[in-house]
């Protein structure tokens, strides 16, 4: 929807284009811009009759006059289109999928155009972090990258092959770790790896009730399987305040997201019950999983810098905030300058978060550092 293509040009003043597979959502992120754009209009009406003094900036604001300015017009580029993961920085986009569509405008422009860009992907699901490293190696244009993944178990791999004309996998991505011997990531440690220990860490301090959710979906997943032994790894859909609910009243929302009539599984026998009553086990067999969940993350992300620096860039992976707050707090960050400048500043920046914060100055990204 935008958010952060929103905040890089009314916040920092940048020509942003950003790329969105889904049409819809393009038009809802150009409708907030659009908002967001009438709103500034008011209140720099307010400010000129009032006489308001001059906005205050933050110590990480830019120098640049452009993000000085207290309102910046300038809204983001929306496109739709989609990025092919093994296509050469030239064939940046390809027509949204699925049907006949003209071809989307390349970002990058065609050859001797446009300026130098910066990609950057937060939360980019699965390959699509894959695709931006791959388009930043391949593409002179493209200075600079930084990445913060997600959704680890979407990734293709040589185990598990993106599909026709996506023959190269999404990890391992780099020689080194492909030359290792047992490297091979099932499709539960990847989706472990997404899951925030630090978050969870917390609900089991409190005894949370939201515990019983992962036992509902053990449960549940016996139900189906047991229904239709051929139902596996179906992404069931998340029921909203499921730990609010009863166990007959959790599975009567999700069967039906898999093909399933709840009346024809039996939501209240004894087994169903000796089942639930194994909450503990299962809570505990979660935590060990997510115990070893930054492992497998850190071995993912290592293969991707390790990839970069085989290309011959520079490039680092930064614990950039207090994982608590998300837990995809490691951004990786590569450029073809040297890079120890801008990582210097930021490691002032960081420290100066935490002296306003908490008055004492601690190494950031505490957690999954």
């Amino acid at each position: 929807q935008g958010h952060l293509s929103r905040f890089l040009a009314f916040g920092l003043g940048l020509s942003v284009t950003a790329v969105e597979g889904d049409s819809r959502l393009v038009g809802l992120a150009e409708r907030f811009d659009q908002e967001l754009l009438r709103e500034l209009a008011k209140a720099q009406a307010r400010g000129n009759r009032g006489g308001l003094p001059p906005p205050q900036h933050h110590h990480h604001a830019p120098q640049d006059p452009r993000a000085r300015a207290s309102l910046c017009p300038r809204a983001p580029r929306h496109v739709a289109g989609r990025l092919d993961p093994q296509a050469p920085g030239q064939e940046f986009l390809l027509p949204p999928a699925p049907g006949p569509a003209p071809a989307a405008r390349n970002p990058l422009g065609g050859p001797g155009e446009g300026e130098r860009v910066l990609l950057t992907g937060l939360h980019a699901c699965g390959d699509l972090s894959v695709a931006l490293l791959r388009h930043f190696a391949r593409s002179p244009r493209v200075a600079a990258v930084t990445s913060v993944a997600c959704c680890y178990m979407k990734l293709s791999t040589r185990h598990e092959p993106a599909g026709p004309g996506h023959p190269a996998p999404g990890y391992p991505l780099s020689a080194w770790v492909a030359g290792l011997p047992g490297h091979a990531l099932s499709y539960r440690a990847r989706e472990a790896a997404c899951h925030a220990l630090e978050e969870y860490a917390g609900r089991l301090g409190r005894d949370s009730d939201c515990l019983r959710i992962h036992c509902y979906r053990a449960v549940l997943e016996t139900l189906i399987r047991t229904a239709d032994p051929s139902k596996k790894r179906l992404g069931v859909q998340t029921v909203k305040k499921a730990h609010a609910l009863s166990f007959p009243e959790y599975a009567r929302l999700g069967l039906p997201r898999v093909g399933l009539d709840p009346s024809a599984v039996p939501l209240d026998s004894e087994p169903v019950g000796a089942m639930l009553r194994q909450q503990h086990k299962v809570v505990a067999f979660f935590t060990l999983v997510l115990l070893l969940a930054p492992l497998v993350e850190t071995l993912i992300l290592l293969d991707r810098l390790l990839y970069l620096r085989e290309q011959g860039f520079q490039c680092a992976l930064v614990p950039l905030f207090d994982p608590q707050f998300s837990p995809r707090n490691l951004v990786l960050v590569a450029a073809r300058a040297p890079l120890d400048t801008v990582l210097s500043g930021l490691d002032e920046d960081s420290s100066e978060d935490e002296d306003t914060a908490s008055g004492t100055a601690e190494p950031p990204g505490q957690g999954q550092s």
